[in-house]
């Protein structure tokens, strides 16, 4: 006869085995609570799983407010089902596309590039099928719970390898939680990849306040200091007491303040958006820094300036510019794709950096979640809702992946002076969003920082 306690126990530490998991499997770490604990935490969770509506989305997938929910602190499962009538209505749209002219030759020069776009659209309207990238985002366990007044969808995929290492990954603009779908895998069981089993994380994967499929802040002020707040909050919440963090772009520096202001909860964090500028008091902000870095530096600061107009309009009028990214997906599509060109290594062909189907289940994400005016006003809100707390230097160990196309390099030097940089990485090829175009490379570089930080 089966003993249901242990039944339970092992649903619960190998639920990426039994399907979709119940809520409980999002509370427990591995190896850390008891059975009987664990068959509380189950039968406490259950009220929270019956209570989740089935497809929490309407025509645009709206996230569902914290005052609908019956208890704010639940963690509710969540599973991506959008309207058949919004992917219609995305397929009229496209019909009716009105493209603006180029001047011939012109290529990317100034912006995306027309014929690039049309052949994009042509494929989005009869080649892409968001009903496949749905299933294939299914397949990780997907929740809710609300943080700070705002409901936050993550991801929480926890390895079947006991003493696993929990570890947050945060995305930024225009990214999201897809673009850590490769990377999850050989993270989570590294043993199924060719790896070790004692480099093996339980991944948290947040969709940021006002992306994606959380919901979208009704108030001023998300700036990186509460966003930081949020993440903190989400990880205590699915009870990681000590964890390690990686970001890149937003991500990074919203883990930046996480590292200042939670350093005591981070076990190290990694980066694949190095920021800092030249140390405080330096009389001469070149000193120390080779030729090589200077010249990598003046480079990549000449690659961003022709494309950072987008920098100025949603840190001024996010708003403004929403009413028509959040009207029409062509305009949508010609805005985003433009950066997975200007910010990939790709020798002008993006595609030889991502696929038509990885950029258009990103740009969907925006589309049917009409989320690419809540997730802009980040910008906003970093320039104009002051930190209340300093970022001074952080004590929390870190790891830096240096990216040859990122969109700007400090040198490590300057690294130094902010950060307690413990590991530095100058990767052969890539570009912002690492996780997508070169997954390898950075699992690798995550795998080696936190190992090198265990045996310390």
């Amino acid at each position: 006869m089966l003993n249901p306690l242990a039944v339970l126990t092992a649903a619960l530490e190998n639920r990426r085995f039994f399907g979709r998991a119940s809520c409980a499997g999002g509370h427990a770490r591995a190896g850390s609570l008891p059975g009987l604990v664990v068959v509380v935490i189950a039968i406490l969770s259950m009220g929270a799983c019956a209570a989740e509506p089935s497809g929490e989305s309407a025509t645009r997938a709206s996230a569902t407010s914290a005052d609908a929910q019956p208890d704010a602190e639940a963690i509710r499962p969540f599973t991506i089902e959008i309207a058949d009538d919004a992917l219609t209505d995305l397929d009229e749209r496209l019909a009716r596309t009105r493209l603006p002219d180029q001047i011939p030759g012109t290529d990317w020069d100034y912006g995306t590039n027309r014929s690039y776009l049309e052949e994009l659209l042509a494929y989005w309207q009869d080649g892409f099928d968001w009903r496949a990238q749905e299933r294939m985002l299914n397949e990780f366990d997907q929740f809710k719970t609300v943080v700070d007044g705002v409901d936050v969808h993550f991801i929480h995929q926890r390895s079947a390898v006991e003493g696993a290492t929990p570890l947050l990954l945060t995305h930024g603009w225009p990214g999201s939680f897809v673009e850590f779908t490769k990377i999850i895998g050989p993270l989570t069981d590294p043993a199924a990849y060719g790896g070790d089993p004692a480099d093996a994380f339980h991944v948290v994967i947040p969709s940021l306040p006002g992306y994606a499929f959380s919901g979208k802040p009704t108030e001023r002020g998300y700036n990186p200091e509460r966003m930081a707040d949020v993440l903190a909050g989400l990880m205590e919440r699915l009870g990681y007491e000590r964890y390690g963090a990686q970001g890149g772009d937003w991500g990074a520096i919203i883990t930046r303040v996480l590292a200042a202001h939670y350093g005591d909860r981070l076990i190290g964090f990694h980066s694949n958006f190095m920021t800092a500028g030249p140390p405080p008091g330096s009389a001469d902000p070149n000193e120390g820094v080779s030729a090589e870095e200077q010249e990598r530096r003046r480079e990549r600061a000449e690659a961003f300036a022709a494309g950072r107009g987008y920098q100025a309009i949603q840190g001024t009028k996010p708003q403004t510019l929403g009413y028509g990214l959040n009207d029409s997906p062509a305009g949508l599509a010609a805005w985003i794709v433009e950066k997975f060109h200007g910010w990939s290594d790709n020798d002008g062909n993006v595609e030889s950096a991502f696929t038509k189907d990885e950029m258009l289940t990103n740009i969907t994400l925006y589309w049917v979640t009409g989320t690419i005016t809540s997730s802009s006003r980040i910008y906003y809100e970093s320039g104009n809702a002051p930190a209340t707390r300093p970022v001074g230097y952080i004590d929390v160990p870190t790891g830096a992946a240096i990216f040859p196309k990122e969109i700007s390099f400090a040198p490590r030097r300057w690294a130094e002076a902010r950060y307690n940089i413990v590991r530095w990485t100058l990767m052969p090829r890539g570009g912002h969003f690492a996780a997508l175009e070169e997954p390898e490379l950075l699992v690798d570089d995550i795998r080696a920082f936190f190992r090198e930080l265990a045996g310390t």
